[in-house]
């Protein structure tokens, strides 16, 4: 006979250690994609069929360039807490870390990558 209660039992175990926090920046990215991607496809959109010189006078401007970044930042962020749920989800043991790392490496190279070219055609 064991003398654990069901509480000492469950101590630690589960999503209770981060799944909240986790839950709640999934949360705040969806809100904020939710503005942000109307403005950049109306942004983005208003840009297609230029030229590089007019685009890039375009995205010169700051509101362009901002929400342009701002939606890359924010996109690839929820991105990769959606796969990292995924990958959870599915994967496990030592696959299912490597996986969330390589996506978490892949995700901010995306991002770092889209920033650097909206900054290089900025400036």
């Amino acid at each position: 006979m064991r003398f654990m209660t069901d509480r000492k039992r469950a101590a630690g175990l589960g999503a209770a250690k981060s799944g909240t926090d986790h839950h709640w920046m999934m949360m705040v990215t969806s809100v904020a994609l939710v503005g942000l991607v109307p403005l950049f496809v109306f942004t983005f959109g208003r840009a297609l069929g230029m030229g590089f010189e007019a685009a890039q006078a375009y995205y010169a401007r700051p509101f362009p360039a901002i929400v342009g970044i701002l939606t890359l930042l924010v996109g690839f962020y929820h991105f990769k807490g959606g796969v990292q749920t995924l990958i959870e989800d599915y994967v496990h043991g030592l696959t299912g870390k490597a996986l969330i790392i390589g996506m978490t490496c892949l995700s901010y190279a995306a991002a770092a990558v889209g920033v650097f070219a909206i900054v290089r055609i900025a400036l």
